[in-house]
């Protein structure tokens, strides 16, 4: 006979459900690049998938995944708006600049961490 234990089966519904979450983090990070290509619909979609999803990943190692993207978008939005403001004095195109780089690297950091089944680890750069 081959039939799984009780445990087992458990084991296995949790790692079938937490591929699915894993998958959604993925969808995620998709939606935040596309977001410099349409804009702040597919950005708003991330966020509100990220706030409706976070207790289901509590506790996981996709929790830092999901606490990541959060801080991604919110900085971001506040360097574009800072740096939408600051234009006519002269720096807000380097804030946007900065503020479009910082957030390919956290979008590339974060999404390249999930593709290696790991947390990101954070490193102090917000």
């Amino acid at each position: 006979m081959n039939e799984s234990t009780p445990e087992q089966k458990a084991k296995d519904i949790d790692a079938e459900v937490l591929a699915g979450k894993k998958s959604l983090a993925e969808v995620i990070y998709i939606c935040q690049a596309l977001s410099f290509f349409f804009g702040g619909i597919p950005l708003l979609v991330a966020i509100i998938l990220n706030y409706i999803k976070r207790k289901e990943v509590a506790g996981t190692w996709l929790e830092s995944h999901f606490d990541w993207q959060i801080k991604t978008v919110w900085v971001a939005l506040l360097l574009v708006l800072l740096g939408a403001f600051t234009v006519a004095l002269g720096i807000g195109v380097y804030i946007l600049i900065g503020g479009t780089l910082w957030t390919v690297y956290r979008i590339a950091y974060g999404w390249s961490a999930l593709r290696d089944n790991k947390p990101v680890r954070t490193n102090g750069f917000f």
